[in-house]
């Protein structure tokens, strides 16, 4: 009698939720494949704390990160520390050879980000031997477009650049070769030339710093010679002045530049050398701490004797108590606060790896820009607050997120997107602090699969507060009538009962 009766029970509730969706596209009735009805457990399988900001994902590991804004919305990419971990597995090393992406993420609030997936270098200029450590700018050209300027390194055998008019692409490779190589004129000895470093001056000046692996042969420890720089031509893809080294003590890798003040503010990421010597002239200002972010400044950047330094400013990140690890590092301003965009490697362990597998996180840093200070600080696993509220009536990416657990991402190939997928039964993500003001009438999905969707507010554990059923193999929109406690500032949950249960876009409607 009980089983009868919780079969009535399901089967009502299955004609509830179906009654309350309208569906577009072909829908596949899968027999074979059961759909539980019953109230999603969800996962415990989370690697980033909820109440933590830091690393940017939970789970795709990225590092050597760059940003530009553009139209109001920041966009970081790095080195895809990821495709190495899918070559080698849970029990390999990131040796670095098998990276020949990028990686792009997006946020308007810095808590919640979006993931748009890898930007494939390898197809786009197929010379290369490898894809790291990207650095970028944006400028609007005389067709009216904003033209985005991505450079990256060669491996460590040089410098190559893609081009877009989007900060999603299609990207292109202008040059089919090399920018900078060991070739080129004015490299001299140095080990590497890789790890560009890119900024535009207000008088629409580009330059390019690069750089770096230990001492070039005329160099010592505290004046490595292993740092360049150089004036870029107004078509960002040609050289414009000699290359020049810099006078960068104790410097390792990762150079980056930004325009302050009329000035020019050049990052470097130090040395893991002893530091034994240290000039009188930077009498006062300490040595910097080792694999540390150091910079200079200078108002003639092609002149040696110019530039200042000014001291170390951003700790590495085992002193802060996380692994140490090489500190590839990129402050920039956004929508009025300085922000320190780092790598660490503070998900790798409960992600069941020590491969040396880096995650992106971003800090705010204070910067004195009148007199050109940057405040000495560390990186933390709380990261940032969240500086506005998540609108929750505007589309959404599936793939945005503050955290999740057991959420991977399928590929939709026609649209050069992705999708979130759940790997397991019980997979979820969250955003934070979305605001449903007075209140949602409706929600409106595309999903595909089999199982079951639950909307959650404030905890995971809770019950839901609506759900329907996902039962397609193709794309459907789906739109379902919301209760009134979509109202206000919540966290927004979306939990996935079953496994391959795919969600592309989502929004509330008023």
């Amino acid at each position: 009698m009980k089983k009868i009766l919780q079969l009535i029970i399901n089967f009502v509730f299955v004609c509830i939720c179906f009654s309350s969706c309208s569906t577009m596209g072909n829908t596949n009735n899968n027999a074979n494949k059961e759909i539980n009805m019953a109230e999603i457990q969800p996962s415990k399988n989370i690697c980033k704390p909820l109440f933590n900001s830091n690393p940017v994902s939970s789970n795709v590991f990225c590092a050597d990160p760059t940003g530009v804004e553009y139209e109001g919305r920041l966009y970081i990419y790095g080195t895809s520390d990821h495709q190495q971990y899918e070559v080698v597995g849970k029990n390999g090393k990131n040796t670095y050879e098998h990276i020949k992406s990028l990686v792009c993420f997006s946020t308007e609030d810095m808590v919640n980000w979006t993931y748009h997936g890898e930007i494939n270098v390898k197809k786009i200029a197929p010379w290369i031997y490898a894809s790291w450590a990207p650095s970028i700018v944006s400028r609007v050209e005389d067709d009216g477009l904003t033209h985005f300027y991505m450079y990256f390194s060669n491996s460590g055998a040089g410098v190559g650049v893609i081009t877009a008019t989007s900060p999603l692409g299609p990207w292109t490779d202008p040059l089919k070769k090399p920018l900078i190589s060991h070739k080129t004129k004015g490299v001299g000895d140095c080990p590497a030339p890789f790890d560009p470093g890119v900024c535009i001056d207000d008088n629409g000046t580009p330059w390019l710093a690069f750089g770096g692996c230990g001492k070039a042969p005329s160099g010592t420890d505290l004046w490595p010679n292993s740092a360049r720089i150089v004036q870029l031509g107004d078509d960002m893809l040609s050289l414009a002045s000699e290359i020049k080294v810099m006078p960068s003590p104790y410097f390792f890798e990762a150079s980056e530049l930004n325009y302050i003040n009329d000035t020019y503010v050049y990052t470097f990421n130090t040395s893991w050398d002893k530091r034994d010597e240290w000039p009188e002239k930077f009498k006062g200002i300490p040595k910097p701490s080792t694999c540390s972010m150091a910079y200079m400044t200078s108002k003639t950047p092609l002149d040696m004797d110019s530039w200042e330094y000014k001291g170390h400013y951003f700790r590495n990140p085992g002193e802060a108590g996380m692994n140490y690890s090489n500190n590839h590092s990129h402050f920039m301003k956004y929508k009025g606060e300085y922000y320190m965009i780092y790598h660490a490697m503070i998900l790798q362990d409960k992600m069941g790896t020590d491969g040396g597998f880096r995650s992106l996180c971003v800090d705010t840093l204070q910067v004195d820009e009148e007199n050109l200070k940057i405040e000495l600080r560390s990186g933390t696993v709380a990261g940032v607050k969240q500086i506005e509220n998540f609108n929750p009536y505007k589309l959404t990416a599936g793939t945005t997120m503050c955290t999740s657990a057991d959420i991977w991402y399928e590929k939709i190939p026609e649209e050069n997107t992705l999708a979130s997928k759940s790997v397991a039964d019980g997979a979820w993500f969250v955003i934070k602090d979305v605001d449903f003001e007075d209140g949602a009438k409706s929600f409106t999905t595309k999903v595909k699969g089999h199982g079951k969707i639950e909307l959650k507010l404030d905890n995971v554990a809770k019950s839901p507060v609506t759900s329907f059923v996902v039962d397609s193999d193709e794309w459907q929109e789906v739109t379902i009538d919301v209760p009134t406690d979509f109202t206000g500032v919540h966290f927004f949950y979306i939990l996935f009962g079953n496994e391959d249960v795919c969600l592309k876009e989502w929004k509330f409607n008023k």
